[in-house]
């Protein structure tokens, strides 16, 4: 059975993003970039909202302006399977399934026919999952900046967690996981 994990680099006042104009979480150099291709490389695919899917489509295709290790990061993307749930989009791009009915059931079917780790990528989405208990572990990985406001990595209440693991990875970031209790 495959296991769901949530995470997001965030702020060390918990938020993904910044309100507009404000500041923003630091780009991943190159220590972070090879530490999430790595880790993409090993998951068995990604659950994605429609909001952070449209942003990660950016990785469908090669870009000018990626350098080598935007590439790797963009190859290992492509190579593993999307589930995109959205009642608003109509298609989905290369190596996708789009889910827009019975999100639960279908979570709850695909932890069932695989195996490894299925990474969930959204505020949102990880906020329903989580308040159906479908979500296994919590990966906060915290940047050194504050960012006093924005979308939280937690969209809906925080449920109970226990601490399990935490890990330096560099370029100012520290990696905490979480169960929930």
């Amino acid at each position: 059975m495959a296991r769901l994990t949530y995470g997001l680099l965030q702020s060390l006042d918990g938020y993904v993003s910044g309100v507009e104009g404000g500041p923003e979480l630091p780009m991943p150099g190159d220590t972070l970039n090879a530490y999430f291709s790595q880790q993409l490389r090993q998951v068995t695919g990604s659950l994605y909202g429609r909001r952070m899917y449209e942003i990660m489509r950016y990785w469908d295709k090669d870009e000018a302006e990626q350098d080598p290790a935007g590439r790797e990061f963009a190859m290992a993307w492509r190579a593993k399977p999307k589930w995109v749930v959205s009642r608003t989009l109509k298609s989905v791009g290369p190596n996708a399934t789009l889910v827009s009915e019975d999100m639960a059931g279908f979570v709850r079917r695909l932890k069932a026919e695989h195996e490894g780790e299925i990474e969930v990528a959204g505020p949102e989405l990880a906020a329903s999952l989580s308040a159906l208990g479908l979500i296994d572990e919590y990966h906060l990985y915290v940047r050194a900046v504050v960012l006093g406001g924005g979308k939280p990595f937690f969209a809906g209440p925080v449920p109970p967690l226990r601490f399990v693991a935490a890990e330096e990875l560099g370029e100012d970031c520290v990696k905490l996981v979480y169960a929930p209790a």
